[in-house]
């Protein structure tokens, strides 16, 4: 409740505007039997008066009139009201995601964090809406009919207040009980969704493997939990509704019954049986209208508390300050690792033990070992995807604890294995890091990644279509152009995570020659498991069981480090046996 009425406060006024014209409209409903009793008690009397009777007709009339307009402003109004409350949320939710880490992220998983995006606060923007218009002129209504009721008759009135009370009493408990059935069912949708998602995207997999029964059946299963679930709940709203409507048919039987004997004695006029029983049953409208609000509040408040979760987490990594911080510009160094040593905080033993390497201006440095070695560790460390243990890494002499992460990632170009494109077109993608580049400068980076080919060829070309995660180019297409998008924004450093491996050797080493004069004032970081694609690095880094066992060139590295040398063999005799 915390979390609506913090989005709720900036839009005050809106909210007293609708609230204002819900009370009118409501108010105008209950007039217009109140005018349709005293029409009819008036044309029954002996001696009516004509023009009288037109008089309160006019007036009825007026008075439906302002309740139309008011039901259509208020509407109007409240529609803005929760389209821009979500939209804020929706926002808010989305830029705190941003700021997670991935083993934030991991926390609570990419389908509940999809989940409640989109599902949650849809479900908070229904129910808001849904207060507005059906469950706060509820407390007006039952004010209102009461009072008029009363003053028609004392007795009638306390009928009508029993029964209002006895449904709201069971509303209530009602609720209560299903709270915890709203908490399971926004779980059991997280994992409808998570196997979904699966699915979805390891579709190919479950082709490979002719597990489409399989996995169908597992997600009936999921499907058939949360309808059991369900079930129960509706269950449960649907006796409510049942109660309602067998005690306001008991009420309009007891005013029938008592009606006689008040009338005879002079207590009642017939208009008046007319517009209590309009009163009792604008109130079960309402009160019907406010059952659906109350099946639709317990998960709204679930869902805020599911919200709420991801806005109060605090990232394990977040920035010190706003401010940005001074470098030192301009200088051969560009990155330093300085005793560094990373462990997972699930982790017992260090994925990476005491690393100390610089990547200076103009040169290359590479990084090599074997699967499990901590090798996109020292990629994720550099961008700040994860925090360093023990030690430090410094960018232009600034420690990147102490800078802003935007600042940091102002400096960097990252192209990682698995190559990861956005739908759009191929000059959208390619403009991601730079969108002031011309198209010349795109060319020139699809030419130097060797990409150039194929992009002319497409009829498109740069306007061609991409489809989300690039499914429609091959690996090696998308890694290309990835490069080519590093390319274009022209940072200080670059840094290639084992983004040349879908490339065949030709293309790789056609690549890396075009990349040499491209880079000579930016320092190269390449990550990899073939030799032959860091063959020519200035400094080369072999990492085994996360600790640095060798440092050099790669002829140095044949002599002095059994690792790089087994490693080296390896590839060989694999080439020659392919040969």
């Amino acid at each position: 409740m915390k979390l609506i009425l913090r989005y709720l406060k900036p839009h005050w006024k809106l909210c007293l505007i609708t609230i204002f014209f819900m009370i009118i409209d409501v108010i105008g409903a209950l007039v217009i039997p109140t005018f349709a009793a005293s029409m009819l008690n008036q044309g029954t009397a002996s001696g009516a008066d004509f023009s009288e009777l037109i008089n309160t007709c006019m007036k009825m009339l007026t008075a439906a009139l302002i309740s139309g307009a008011a039901t259509m402003l208020g509407a109007y109004a409240c529609s803005d009201l929760t389209s821009k409350v979500g939209a804020d949320i929706r926002s808010d939710l989305y830029k705190k995601t941003l700021s997670l880490s991935g083993s934030d992220f991991r926390t609570f998983g990419t389908a509940s964090v999809t989940t409640r995006t989109v599902s949650d606060i849809t479900n908070i923007q229904f129910a808001l809406l849904s207060c507005f218009q059906m469950l706060f002129p509820v407390p007006v209504i039952f004010i209102v009919s009461l009072v008029l009721t009363f003053r028609k008759d004392y007795f009638m009135g306390m009928i009508l207040l029993g029964i209002l009370l006895i449904i709201v009493i069971i509303a209530g408990i009602i609720m209560r009980s299903t709270a915890p059935m709203f908490r399971t069912l926004q779980k059991k949708l997280d994992r409808m969704s998570k196997v979904l998602l699966e699915n979805i995207t390891g579709v190919r997999v479950i082709r490979a493997f002719n597990k489409e029964a399989n996995e169908e059946q597992r997600l009936n299963e999921k499907f058939e939990d949360y309808a059991q679930t369900a079930i129960k709940v509706n269950k449960r709203f649907a006796i409510l509704d049942s109660i309602s409507v067998f005690a306001i048919n008991v009420f309009v039987m007891l005013v029938y019954t008592f009606s006689g004997f008040r009338i005879t004695a002079g207590h009642f006029q017939i208009g008046d049986i007319t517009a209590i029983i309009e009163y009792a049953m604008l109130s079960l409208f309402f009160l019907m209208m406010a059952q659906m609000v109350i099946l639709t509040l317990p998960r709204a408040l679930e869902c805020c508390n599911r919200i709420g979760e991801i806005m109060d987490f605090s990232p394990t990594i977040a920035d010190k300050k706003d401010r940005r911080v001074e470098e030192k510009k301009n200088q051969k160094e560009v990155l330093r690792f300085k005793n560094v040593s990373f462990r997972f905080a699930d982790a017992d033993e260090y994925t990476l033990k005491n690393l100390n390497f610089v990547c200076e201006r103009g040169k290359t440095t590479a990084i090599i070992g074997g699967t499990g070695s901590g090798k996109s560790t020292v990629a994720s460390l550099m961008m700040r995807f994860n925090e360093v243990t023990d030690g430090a890494v410094h960018l232009n002499g600034v420690d990147i604890r102490k800078m802003p992460q935007e600042q940091l990632r102002e400096h960097l170009s990252f192209v990682q294995q698995r190559a990861w494109l956005f739908s759009g077109t191929i000059a959208e993608n390619l403009r991601y890091g730079n969108p002031d580049a011309d198209d010349k400068e795109l060319w020139h980076a699809l030419e130097i990644a060797q990409a150039k080919d194929f992009v002319e060829a497409l009829p498109d070309k740069l306007d061609a279509f991409v489809a989300q995660g690039g499914t429609n180019f091959s690996g090696g297409q998308k890694q290309r152009l990835s490069i080519a998008r590093a390319l274009v924004k022209k940072p200080e450093l670059y840094i290639f995570d084992d983004s040349f491996s879908a490339l065949d050797f030709k293309t790789d080493a056609a690549l890396r020659k075009a990349l040499q004069p491209e880079t000579k004032n930016a320092a190269v970081v390449i990550i990899a498991q073939r030799i032959s694609t860091i063959l020519h690095a200035d400094h080369i880094i072999v990492l085994h069981e996360g600790e640095p066992v060798g440092m050099g060139k790669h002829e140095e590295l044949l002599k002095n480090c059994p690792i790089y040398k087994e490693i080296y063999d390896s590839q060989t005799k694999e080439a020659d046996e392919h040969e």
